[in-house]
């Protein structure tokens, strides 16, 4: 009795031991074998929003003719079926030679990684066909095609992830020098700020009035005087900041 809601096109006459083993969905791609008859099970070429993967049947009948779920000759099908991987794959080779953004690196391995997982599993697909039915020598050339196609994916994947963290890290470099720049500016505002700040504090204490000065510390000032008083006061200030600027600067001594 067949599963009318089977995956297989009920004109297939493959045996049950194969159709038993189908149900109404996909699953993984794999290949199985029973009395001579070969049926390939395989993925399209997946997207990232693809929550369910579009599936692709092959089926080799022991008198070597093929038939697909797609149109047109199964054997002609499969090597389409190859050729889109192939054609997916130079896309994001291309998109990957312009990238030049950790986003666009991010774009082409967010497709290029459910691509790598399929083209593998489609390798394996094929090569246990080959171990199954060894005297199928159709089957070698799709096994060495879909082994080319994994490989140039790996590759892919792995160059787009190693321009992807030669990025990540320069921005990390370019952000950590700018963090320095900042910091060194800000340290020399600092020092600035430390080294005019006590005459900041006596001209807010004691106004511009130089007079006013001599007064507050308990001497009259001569008119003739006043620019000697003014020299002092700025001799004192830039003193005093030196000597805060020194303390600012001072390295914390090691603790023992």
């Amino acid at each position: 009795m067949t599963n009318d809601k089977s995956i297989v096109p009920l004109d297939w006459q493959i045996p049950l031991e194969i159709r038993s083993r189908l149900g109404t969905s996909v699953g993984r791609q794999r290949s199985m074998q029973a009395d001579g008859h070969l049926l390939l099970v395989t993925h399209s070429p997946p997207r990232p929003e693809d929550h369910v993967r579009a599936f692709r049947l092959f089926w080799r009948a022991p008198d070597g003719t093929w038939k697909s779920t797609e149109p047109g000759n199964g054997m002609n099908s499969l090597e389409n079926l190859l050729g889109e991987y192939e054609d997916r794959i130079a896309a994001l080779d291309s998109y990957e030679q312009d990238a030049k953004t950790a986003d666009a690196y991010f774009n082409v391995l967010e497709e290029l990684t459910p691509i790598h997982r399929a083209t593998r599993n489609l390798y394996q697909v094929l090569q246990d066909a080959r171990k199954m039915c060894p005297e199928y020598l159709d089957l070698i050339d799709l096994r060495n095609r879909a082994y080319a196609i994994d490989r140039t994916a790996e590759l892919l994947l792995s160059g787009t992830q190693n321009a992807l963290d030669v990025t990540v890290a320069k921005r990390a470099e370019e952000q950590a020098r700018t963090s320095h720049q900042m910091a060194t500016a800000a340290h020399r505002l600092n020092i600035l700020a430390a080294f005019f700040f006590p005459i900041i504090t006596v001209t807010a204490i004691v106004g511009i009035d130089l007079a006013r000065v001599g007064s507050t510390l308990g001497f009259e000032v001569a008119d003739r005087f006043l620019p000697f008083v003014f020299a002092g006061v700025i001799l004192v200030g830039f003193v005093a900041g030196a000597i805060l600027t020194h303390f600012i600067n001072r390295r914390p001594s090691s603790t023992p």
